[in-house]
């Protein structure tokens, strides 16, 4: 597989400050829920860029998705985690396709539940011809699981671009909270299709959220 072209270099004071705002502004547009489903005949006709979000359960994914949008309850996790199989796609503000991935990992999901999500996520994912990254959430606090490892596997087979993002980063010290950013960036260094940016964010004090509205922001139409 053929290495992204990741030689960008820093961007100004002012080309970060402009980026931030493009951030604010398209994630500030109207997101709206337009389509769910639960096999690959079901999906919609590819049509905007689309911005995947994909992590084990309870690793914060509806409420990253809720705080980009601003939103409180446009993605809402389900009532029996590990055990919604169904991509759910957000319209924002006719520029820009959000789905929300069914997780992953979750210990006591049925073996067919599991088998299911990876052969939807991998099909889903090297097939779909407007998709530009896919966001896999890691949880600051704990360890990197091997379902983790297993999905940035995936990914990278599928020759997806996936950035890391560390989740509930209000939770560890700063020494923790540096290590483990340390650890994640060293993962990242390992596959060709991870995105060289690792993002930390908090989802409840806002932490890092401007900076990957930015990001995003860039895929957009």
């Amino acid at each position: 597989m053929t290495s992204p072209d990741f030689s960008i270099k820093p961007p100004s004071v002012e080309e970060q400050a402009d980026a931030l705002e493009a951030g604010r502004l398209l994630f500030a547009g109207e997101c709206k829920f337009f389509y769910a489903a639960q096999r690959l005949d079901q999906l919609p006709e590819p049509d905007l860029p689309e911005i995947a979000f994909a992590g084990r359960s309870n690793v914060g994914k509806s409420s990253l998705i809720n705080a980009l949008t601003g939103h409180k309850a446009l993605a809402r996790a389900s009532s029996e985690p590990g055990r919604t199989k169904q991509l759910n796609f957000f319209a924002l503000a006719d520029r820009l396709t959000l789905v929300d991935m069914p997780g992953y990992g979750y210990a006591k999901a049925a073996k067919e539940v599991k088998e299911d999500w990876q052969g939807l996520m991998f099909d889903f994912l090297r097939g779909r011809p407007t998709l530009r990254r896919v966001v896999l959430l890691l949880d600051a606090r704990v360890e990197i699981k091997q379902n983790d490892v297993e999905a940035m596997k995936l990914l990278n087979r599928a020759a997806v671009i996936f950035q890391l993002v560390l989740t509930k980063c209000d939770a560890p010290k700063p020494p923790k909270l540096a290590a483990k950013l340390a650890e994640v960036e060293g993962l990242a260094k390992l596959y060709a299709a991870a995105f060289p940016v690792v993002a930390a964010t908090s989802s409840g004090t806002g932490f890092g959220i401007p900076e990957l509205r930015a990001s995003l922001a860039e895929l957009a139409l």
